[in-house]
């Protein structure tokens, strides 16, 4: 059985109500487990813009607004991480492209965690494998 233990979820501005925060750490703990990885801590920060774009400029020294920033701290199978998440990019996102808050909010947390498992998305190729795993574990919320 996965550690659902092992993801917590923060909110360092504009609170969000997860509808669901067990049945959201389970499914991402899951989704490790059924990549071959364990899970030892995930820490989800949920942010404002301003927040996040200084921590875009300090560590990865990008002037931009993103929806997410992923630090990997993983070693071998265990997999240990911060995602930092910007809520005005989620809501801004989820009327870009018709969907949900909670399901553009789930697909930003998967993307995520889909780093930590080693994934990444630089080339097209790689977006679209990113994409299909991305498709297939929201599929299983």
């Amino acid at each position: 059985m996965p550690d659902v233990t092992a993801v917590e979820f923060h909110n360092q501005s504009n609170p969000l109500k997860l509808s669901d925060p067990s049945g959201s750490a389970r499914w991402i703990a899951n989704a490790v487990k059924k990549e071959g990885k364990r899970l030892r801590s995930l820490q989800i920060v949920f942010c404002n813009d301003k927040y996040l774009l200084k921590i875009n400029k300090t560590f990865l020294h990008h002037n931009t607004l993103t929806d997410i920033i992923t630090f990997d701290y993983s070693e071998g199978l265990q997999i240990d991480g911060e995602l930092y998440i910007s809520i005005p990019r989620i809501r801004e996102n989820a009327k870009k492209f018709s969907v949900t808050l909670d399901e553009e909010l789930h697909r930003v947390m998967i993307h995520g965690v889909l780093h930590l498992l080693g994934y990444t998305d630089k080339t097209t190729r790689q977006k679209s494998i990113m994409r299909k795993k991305e498709d297939a574990y929201l599929s299983l919320r």
